[in-house]
């Protein structure tokens, strides 16, 4: 019997004891379910947090075509700013443009001869001019020019022999039969030397072809502005607010000198100079103000700002043309100046100068560069 009693008792105290021992338990077994929930929103946060800094950084990691950099697109002020405004830079206006890839340099002239080699392309200046569709451009009764005038030929700049003022262009652009890309100051001139140059006498006809053989397009009027000003908001020049000297510092393939008989070269060049020729801007691009005109793929109207409000998304420009000067003559948007500019004269290598060029004219100083989308 006492064997018995003691065995009960022992029983009765063991679950006493596992009795005192269950609340532990029950705590202990709380607490590991409570660590695997921290640990997993642990892990969804780090999840998270590693795929956001991947997205973000993948935008930079984007390997663009050959010749090309990547432009991230944004939102920025469009039209004039700092002490030159001309009308047709206002009103100032807020755009947005999607990323896009953009030539780094202008199309040169060693990147053209390449494109002509495989096509067979004919430049509108190597062309005799149509009679019948240039009528069209003219104030009507205007006579038709001796067929000596009509030959292929372009626009070239050649010195004025005297002192003339700025104001009349007829004083320094000849109409030089046989002037064209091959040969930029008419028969006798060639490019030997002048391979990395970029393409000049190209009309916007010829650019799109270009552009179309390439796999690209011309730029918007907005996506070019915004490309020029490399990062920077309401800056007087693709470089900064500092205007540019005529003695040292360079930043532009630009006129030295009193415009338009006097060039005193000092940045090395009378004409175009190589497409990387001087600092990039903060995108990486070349000679976004300067060296030569580019085409944009936009109409020209001298108006075209007047009516936009708010924000304008990827504008592509007007419906049709308009310069008050010449309204019968299609006019596309050229950007960018070129070694011609002078703050004497037109200062046009600031991001906002904007100009409307007739859509079938070559020039000493207008070439192009292309784009393409992500």
């Amino acid at each position: 019997m006492q064997d018995a009693g003691q065995r009960t008792f022992m029983i009765k105290k063991s679950r006493s004891r596992h009795s005192k021992q269950s609340p532990s338990s029950n705590s202990a077994a709380g607490t590991s379910i409570w660590s695997r929930v921290v640990w997993a929103v642990g892990l969804l946060g780090v999840a998270f947090l590693l795929g956001y800094i991947f997205r973000t950084m993948s935008s930079n990691w984007i390997v663009p075509p050959p010749g090309m950099v990547w432009i991230p697109g944004g939102e920025f002020i469009m039209g004039a700013n700092g002490e030159t405004k001309q009308k047709n830079e206002l009103p100032v206006h807020a755009v947005a443009v999607n990323g896009f890839f953009m030539d780094e340099t202008e199309v040169s002239n060693t990147q053209f001869q390449k494109f002509v080699d495989e096509t067979g392309y004919i430049t509108t200046a190597e062309k005799p001019v149509d009679w019948e569709e240039l009528k069209q451009q003219l104030p009507a009764g205007t006579q038709k020019p001796s067929d000596d005038r009509l030959v292929p030929a372009s626009l070239v700049f050649v010195v004025p022999k005297e002192e003339v003022t700025s104001n009349d262009m007829t004083k320094w652009w000849v109409w030089t039969p046989g002037a064209n890309w091959r040969h930029p100051e008419g028969p006798g001139s060639d490019l030997v030397g002048r391979e990395d140059h970029p393409v000049v006498h190209v009309s916007w006809d010829d650019a799109m072809a270009y552009a179309k053989w390439a796999g690209k397009r011309l730029p918007t009027e907005a996506e070019w502005e915004f490309a020029a000003r490399g990062g920077l908001q309401q800056k007087r020049f693709p470089w900064g607010d500092e205007p540019p000297h005529d003695e040292s510092d360079f930043k532009a393939n630009i006129w030295q000198g009193r415009f338009p008989n006097t060039n005193t070269k000092a940045d090395g060049w009378e004409r175009t100079a190589p497409v990387k020729s001087f600092p990039a801007n903060g995108f990486g691009l070349y000679n976004m103000g300067g060296n030569v005109w580019e085409w944009c793929s936009d109409f020209y109207r001298a108006d075209a700002y007047v009516n936009r409000r708010g924000v304008t998304i990827n504008p592509k420009g007007p419906d049709t043309f308009w310069d008050p000067n010449e309204p019968l003559v299609p006019k596309r948007v050229s950007r960018g100046g070129s070694f011609l500019c002078h703050v004497s004269y037109c200062e046009s290598y600031r991001p906002a100068a904007r100009r409307g060029t007739g859509a079938d004219t070559g020039m000493s100083h207008i070439g192009f560069r292309c784009v393409t989308d992500k």
